[in-house]
């Protein structure tokens, strides 16, 4: 399983802002994130499924 920081889902996701992103998974378009000390991490394949399935 691999996790993307937040850096990571904003280039992938083509430099979305942060908050954007936050609005998104509020919205239930992006997962929700896991935190891990201080820091939040998203699952890199719930997002790209969640990508897939709003592409559409």
């Amino acid at each position: 399983m691999q996790y993307i920081n937040l850096n990571d889902l904003q280039a992938k996701l083509g430099g979305r802002g942060r908050s954007s992103i936050y609005r998104d998974f509020e919205q239930g378009r992006l997962p929700r994130p896991i935190k891990f000390g201080g820091r939040l991490y998203w699952v890199e394949a719930d997002v790209d499924a969640a990508m897939a399935a709003h592409s559409r």
